[in-house]
């Protein structure tokens, strides 16, 4: 059982960003509640998505609104996200669990998702644009991996500052609850 009340944004390098995280063995209330929970952490940051562990959760869920809207929000269950083209592109992207940083990431321009919804029915897309690059942002979230692992090590330097703080903060908040 998730403790919804506990759920905030998680900051990196929390150790639940660094985990593969678990199938949802079940789509319940508690999944239903999960997700209005997750909706409400990233419309207040103004994010477009959102995966289970940036609310401190390690299941492979996340949701995404392109339009940055609670009416479009749509929840992704045991997602599995592939390319289906081998071009790329580098765009800047940001990160709710990476707040501050802003970063050029190599992202295939095309994939394809497939999903359960939060009625249970398995559904498939294909996805470009800025779609495609919010699936495999937050696909890599589920896997584990965030845009401070996925950014070339020229961004990391130009970002050490902001990382070496997230770092400092996170390890003072974590005395505090010790």
């Amino acid at each position: 059982m998730i403790d919804i009340e506990k759920c905030r944004i998680t900051h990196y390098p929390d150790a639940v960003l660094a985990k593969r995280a678990q199938p949802v063995e079940k789509i319940d209330d508690n999944i239903r509640q999960l997700v209005e929970k997750m909706t409400d952490i990233m419309l207040k940051n103004k994010g477009i998505g959102l995966a289970a562990p940036q609310a401190g959760v390690p299941l492979r869920l996340f949701i995404i609104s392109l339009d940055a809207t609670s009416q479009n929000v749509r929840a992704y269950i045991n997602p599995t996200v592939t390319p289906t083209s081998d071009e790329f592109d580098s765009v800047e992207e940001g990160c709710l669990s990476v707040p501050g940083i802003y970063t050029k990431i190599r992202r295939y321009k095309k994939c394809k998702v497939a999903a359960t919804d939060l009625n249970g029915n398995e559904f498939t897309e294909e996805a470009d644009g800025l779609y495609a690059r919010c699936l495999q942002h937050e696909s890599d979230h589920i896997d584990g991996i965030t845009i401070a692992d996925r950014m070339p090590s020229t961004a990391k330097i130009a970002h050490r500052k902001q990382l070496k703080r997230l770092t400092e903060n996170y390890e003072k908040n974590k005395e505090s609850k010790n």
